[in-house]
């Protein structure tokens, strides 16, 4: 490979006339800005243990009222892009939320989507575009882009969410904003309902569906049947995963992120090819161990982990009674969108 020019290499009164001019030149930075055959992601492998984040989590219930906070999250951070990003990758933010009993989170929509994975707790609930959804553990709750949303708890006990968005997309862009708004009147009607049943869904005889999310909650005991039957149905197959999609179009149900619940079989390993997107993985019920780039990372039950794109992942459950569960989050259906999907064995 032809070896280019430095900066260092040009006169000083040159750089400087081109700093004036607000002008860079591009050949001593080429190589970095365009690596050849595979890109140099920042994005490192990284665990957060729950345990680790649970105790600081309701110190900051204890510490910031709901008043101070509006969204009582604390930030996990990916090192490679420096805790003052607040990002897990590229394209991924993920923060773990704390709302205790009686407490409202007031109405606002945004620009980035959002979803919300249940981590512990009932009695919350998140109410979207009108529609009150429920939110149990292991429960996916979508918030797209533009949609008024807010949290409420009518438990007795503290609930704690991961949040999942497409923040670092939008701040790049430069199109993340917020409005806040009044608190919102639940509607009748729940998409978790009227899809319930996979390959059936509502006749729009009279009025065609305006909707372009028409479910907003994926119940987590729909997803663990439907992975359980899979596993049943197909003792041949390696990856026993599915999609959260859009039941009225098939794609995904988001349109930046993609998001996914995996089982690992007792005592299965399970190697992912290397992929262009990163990808976040939340254990939701169970543990397991990932393997990415030089990390070895063991996650029991509510730990999330993040790996880089371009890496090959290996996944082991340790227990050889009883099946791992897993929620995988990834920048796939951007990447798809934007023509740059790779996958490399």
């Amino acid at each position: 490979m032809q070896e280019l020019g430095r900066l260092e290499d040009l006169p000083q009164d040159y750089r400087d006339a081109l700093n004036r001019n607000h002008l860079v030149p591009l050949w001593p930075s080429l190589r970095n800005v365009m690596p050849p055959h595979v890109p140099r992601p920042r994005t490192r492998p990284i665990a957060w243990p729950y345990q680790a984040i649970r105790p600081l989590l309701m110190q900051a219930g204890e510490l910031t009222p709901i008043e101070k906070a509006e969204r009582r999250v604390l930030v996990l951070a990916n090192p490679g892009h420096g805790l003052e990003k607040m990002q897990a990758s590229a394209s991924i933010y993920l923060g773990m939320q704390l709302l205790l009993p009686g407490e409202w989170a007031p109405s606002h929509r945004h620009t980035p989507n959002a979803v919300r994975m249940v981590v512990e707790g009932q009695g919350a609930w998140s109410t979207v575009d009108g529609e009150k959804c429920p939110m149990e553990r292991g429960d996916l709750i979508l918030t797209p882009t533009g949609l008024w949303h807010e949290h409420g708890h009518d438990g007795d006990e503290p609930v704690v969410w991961l949040d999942v968005l497409d923040l670092p997309l939008a701040y790049y862009l430069e199109v993340a904003y917020h409005i806040d708004g009044p608190r919102q009147q639940p509607r009748p009607g729940r998409g978790d309902r009227a899809y319930a049943r996979g390959g059936v869904a509502p006749t729009q005889v009279f009025t065609r569906s305006a909707k372009p999310y028409p479910m907003l909650r994926y119940p987590w005991k729909d997803a663990r049947a439907a992975l359980l039957e899979l596993a049943t149905d197909r003792p041949d197959l390696d990856c026993v995963q599915v999609t959260y999609t859009n039941p009225e179009t098939g794609g995904d149900c988001e349109n930046i992120l993609g998001f996914y619940a995996l089982m690992l079989r007792p005592g299965q390993t399970l190697t992912l090819p290397a992929r262009s997107p990163a990808c976040v993985f939340h254990v939701i019920e169970g543990g397991a161990s990932v393997q990415a780039v030089d990390q070895h990372m063991e996650l029991s039950t509510a730990d999330t982990c993040c790996i880089p794109g371009w890496a090959s992942a290996t996944l082991r459950n340790a227990s050889a009674s009883e099946p791992a569960f897993l929620f995988l989050a990834d920048e796939a259906p951007l990447h798809r969108k934007l023509g740059l999907y790779e996958t490399r064995a």
